[in-house]
């Protein structure tokens, strides 16, 4: 901001006329009559709970915030002689003209990110006078997903003036604008109960979060009832390997009530009596936050979430046993790496085709548990739903991931399944050489990401976190179940023996077969999927393999 266009004198009138006159009467008189049929008409404004804006005295109106309409909206809501003041980010009064038509039509600068007093003894005198104030105690506009966490301002005000607090929610202006093109989209505004609180001149901090602890609540009870999208707070994760109990941890820290469903009662005993999962994820406690059941068991109507954490093999199986039970106001997390046989799906697909959740989500990328567990990892979450993105990407944020948010869910889960036929094949061909495992990895990368791209994923996917980032830590991981197969697989161990040695499932030898046909009945040449899928079948031996990959690579730079 330049501070010769809003100098400190022009900001303290803004300041002491909001604070003499709180609104230029004639001007909000006119502005409030060509506005609000406008916004009945255009906006098919809902009102709700406008009885609660009669209150007396001193008025503090907590209210979300989704859209620079908000106050305006809000505004309507109240009795015409009730004029609103709302505090404004200091940027909007930089042209001279606009920052003396938004003073005189009720708004207040603030200067967000840090602590404003002169904006908080406007907004108290205000109050202390009998008017009405609104304060958005996000913060800032949230524009997408679930209400954001409130500062305590709102508590220190409702302390210091003993002003009745109506909690507000706003739902749809978010919608309102598109560039400068202001669209007709449905708008809605509930005001709740008021609240009050007892009057403290100087309220502690701890005090105001406090109470803003108990207004927030409500706003967010408003919000639910004008359809908002609610916060997560249940979720559930099926699957209790390493991964589905990293998982299980991260919703935990990020303020979920988690149940872990495992496979079966011994196992969860054994869970339980351990306080981790010492089989797969020994060292990490599992935190109190979490309840261990049977997967059966798992009490999945009211969850926000459910996470899908079972091998891609055994997935129709579980689905099969949910399907019935998943309500249609709960979103499936994809934690499944691989295609579905018999038709080469991918899991969201799978899923999405027999479950009536209200989106589905995956998650890729560098998927090493206990580096996630740690908060050293970055991963990839894919959802077509843009909400559910930001609902998910908010509590793994909390939880200390990095969480990179894509569309792209095509993209994030073809690359999960083809880092998993390429990281067996580069282990199975490393005793014949570092160059035939070059060009193992290099002829099902080439062929997997035709294939996305006919099924319409972005290339760049394969090229990030959710690709080549998986990529390499599949392959530079020395404990990994891929790696391990494929070691095994490349010293011709059959391929049916493997799980067995391994202790653990290889999504790669699952996956392989699977996908080579996908692949080439796509019409994308698939010699080298199709070479591996030999090998695993046990149709040739290491050394036919590795003769048919170069023979492949030789063809390919001939043609």
């Amino acid at each position: 901001m330049d501070p010769e266009r809003l100098s400190p004198e022009r900001l303290a009138s803004y300041h002491a006329y909001t604070r003499k006159h709180s609104v230029n009467w004639p001007m909000y008189c006119v502005a409030r009559a060509l506005l609000l049929p406008f916004f009945l008409v255009y906006f098919r404004l809902d009102r709700r709970g406008r009885e609660y804006g009669k209150a007396k005295g001193g008025v503090i109106v907590a209210a979300n915030h989704r859209s620079f309409l908000d106050p305006f909206v809000v505004g309507a809501c109240l009795p015409w002689r009730r004029p609103m003041n709302y505090m404004a980010k200091v940027e909007l009064f930089e042209r001279r003209w606009q920052g003396w038509m938004l003073s005189r039509l009720g708004a207040f600068p603030v200067r967000r990110g840090e602590s404003d007093e002169e904006s908080m003894l406007t907004a108290r005198m205000i109050a202390e006078r009998g008017g009405a104030v609104c304060v958005f105690p996000e913060g800032t506009r949230i524009r997408r997903g679930t209400l954001a966490d409130p500062k305590r301002g709102v508590g220190r005000l409702a302390l210091q003036t003993g002003a009745v607090v109506i909690p507000t929610a706003v739902l749809g202006t978010e919608h309102v604008r598109r560039g400068w093109a202001i669209r007709p989209r449905k708008c809605k505004v509930r005001l709740g109960p008021p609240m009050t609180f007892p009057r403290a001149e100087e309220p502690s901090p701890a005090l105001a979060e406090t109470v803003t602890a108990r207004i927030w609540p409500n706003v967010l009870l408003q919000w639910e009832d004008l359809g908002g999208l609610p916060p997560m707070r249940r979720a559930a994760v099926i699957g209790a390997g390493s991964w589905g109990t990293a998982v299980a941890v991260l919703l935990a820290r990020g303020g979920l009530e988690v149940q872990l469903g495992a496979r079966t009662t011994d196992r969860v005993e054994e869970l339980i009596e351990d306080g981790e999962n010492r089989r797969y994820l020994p060292g990490v406690p599992l935190p109190e936050q979490i309840d261990v059941r049977p997967a059966s068991a798992i009490e999945l109507a009211g969850l926000d979430l459910i996470c899908l954490a079972i091998p891609s093999k055994q997935l129709p199986q579980a689905v099969g046993a949910i399907a019935d039970r998943v309500s249609s106001r709960s979103a499936v997390l994809m934690l499944t790496k691989g295609l579905i046989s018999p038709q080469g799906q991918l899991p969201s697909d799978y899923v999405g085709e027999r479950v009536r959740a209200r989106a589905i989500a995956c998650l890729g990328g560098p998927a090493h548990a206990r580096e996630a567990v740690s908060g050293s990892a970055a991963l990839v979450l894919g959802s077509a739903d843009e909400e559910l993105r930001v609902q998910i990407g908010e509590v793994f944020d909390k939880a200390g991931l990095v969480c990179e948010r894509s569309r792209d869910v095509t993209g994030v889960e073809m690359a999960g399944a083809a880092k998993n036929a390429a990281a067996l094949a580069a282990a199975a061909a490393e005793p014949h050489g570092l160059n035939a495992a070059g060009i193992a990895v290099a002829a099902i990368w080439r062929e997997c990401i035709d294939h996305a791209v006919a099924r319409g994923a972005d290339p760049d996917t394969f090229a990030g976190l959710a690709g080549v980032g998986d990529l390499t830590a599949t392959m530079m991981a020395p404990a990994g179940r891929n790696r391990r197969a494929g070691e095994l697989l490349g010293t011709g161990t059959p391929a049916a023996e493997i799980p067995g040695k391994i202790g653990q499932a290889s999504e790669g030898l699952d996956t392989a077969p699977i996908l080579a046909e996908a692949v080439a009945s796509s019409g994308v040449e698939a010699d080298a999927l199709a070479s591996l899928a030999a090998l695993i079948r046990g149709d040739c031996d290491v050394e036919e393999w590795i003769a048919t990959l170069r023979r492949v690579e030789r063809e390919r730079q001939a043609a």
